[in-house]
């Protein structure tokens, strides 16, 4: 029998809310929170996870643990964050003190879906020149990021962006198509050399740039212009351009190579545009921590809590992907209860992992037997 669990409906309430910002600003007199069905929960067992016994419980345990520095995480697993820190046996500190629930598709059609991220390596220079002309550039100074917490508790973790447009009205941010001919007031972090490469970075929402006097540089996800995300993979495969299996970073990009004069009519089509920080340390996702190779997924917040621990079971044509993994990150193009984006790391063997990486998924959310 299914079970919407208090403890929960709790957790997911509370953050259930969030929202990485999607939508830009527009004037209406009363926002309304969209109403979302939450997941249910089906309790469990360890032996019917998928290869359970095959894992790593000391790396996962160690995940966990990294995880249990942030606040959202101990807000769930405050005191097995402190009991696990002094574990002899990994495998019983999970069976002893969890229990797994399977969670399910608040869409009955939603089969579920596995993708895969990484930290891409672009190449750039401080100043512009040939072949670096493309800014990396930071918040523009006339974005405005309105809360209406004060008025809405309800939009507590919603953000509206847009700008005054001169007539002491605030109207939406540029989108890309309008941005790509502007001179935007902001801060440059960099430029690089590869406007697609720039594209990817994006999506990926962090990266390195090795500068041409040989220093590397961490840049990460400071802000957007408050459009919603739109898929270029699927602009493509409705416009018969490539197919479902050729809709890869890769592909796209092969794409491109190969319609030069096209690029703008296909990037133009996800107005969304990221904004970055130079950082001083590699990917850190939307919890604050710094990711874990394929034991860090980015979810929809929505219905899954930052910081929850999941299991995570998905068949590829290479492998079997079945682990512990911590919630860590969010992203536009993460929708949905079962639904994750794996970190695969860095460099280019991350990104042919990531962007070929497509599967259908199953999850369980790991919570504590005590508070059930």
């Amino acid at each position: 029998m299914k079970h919407n669990i208090l403890f929960l409906i709790a957790i997911l309430l509370f953050f259930g809310c969030s929202k990485k910002p999607e939508a830009p600003i527009c004037d209406v007199p009363k926002p309304e929170v969209e109403k979302l069905s939450k997941p249910e929960f089906t309790p469990s067992k360890f032996d019917e996870l998928p290869n359970w016994h095959e894992e790593n419980y000391l790396e996962a345990l160690n995940s966990f643990l990294e995880s249990c520095k942030t606040t959202k995480t101990k807000a769930l697993y405050e005191e097995l964050c402190k009991s696990g820190k002094d574990v002899a046996d990994a495998k019983s500190f999970f069976m002893q003190n969890f229990t797994p629930y399977k969670i399910d598709a608040t869409d009955a059609k939603d089969d579920g879906l596995l993708t895969g991220y990484y930290e891409p390596l672009l190449k750039g220079s401080l100043t512009k020149k040939e072949p670096y002309l493309y800014p990396v550039y930071s918040t523009p100074r006339d974005l405005i990021v309105v809360s209406l917490a004060s008025q809405y508790p309800e939009l507590q973790n919603y953000r509206l962006r847009g700008r005054y447009d001169g007539n002491n009205k605030v109207v939406p941010y540029y989108s890309r198509k309008e941005l790509s001919s502007r001179t935007l007031d902001a801060d440059i972090v960099c430029y690089v050399d590869s406007r697609i490469e720039l594209f990817f970075l994006e999506v990926q929402g962090s990266g390195r740039v090795l500068l041409d006097n040989g220093e590397v540089i961490y840049v990460g996800f400071d802000n957007l212009n408050g459009y919603k995300y739109s898929s270029i993979g699927k602009y493509l495969i409705d416009a018969g351009e490539i197919s479902y299996a050729q809709a890869s970073m890769k592909g796209i990009k092969n794409w491109c190579d190969k319609n030069p004069s096209r690029v703008d009519e296909l990037l133009n089509h996800n107005e969304s545009v990221v904004f970055f920080k130079k950082r001083n340390k590699p990917a850190t996702g939307a919890l604050g921590v710094v990711l874990t190779p394929e034991r860090s997924v980015a979810v929809d917040q929505r219905y899954l809590p930052l910081g929850s621990m999941l299991y995570m079971s998905a068949q590829t044509k290479e492998k079997d992907l079945n682990r512990i993994v911590m919630a860590q990150d969010i992203g536009g193009a993460i929708k949905g209860s079962v639904r994750a984006d794996l970190f695969f790391g860095y460099g280019d063997e991350a990104g042919n992992s990531a962007g070929k990486l497509k599967a259908p998924l199953k999850l369980w959310i790991f919570l504590p037997k005590a508070e059930l």
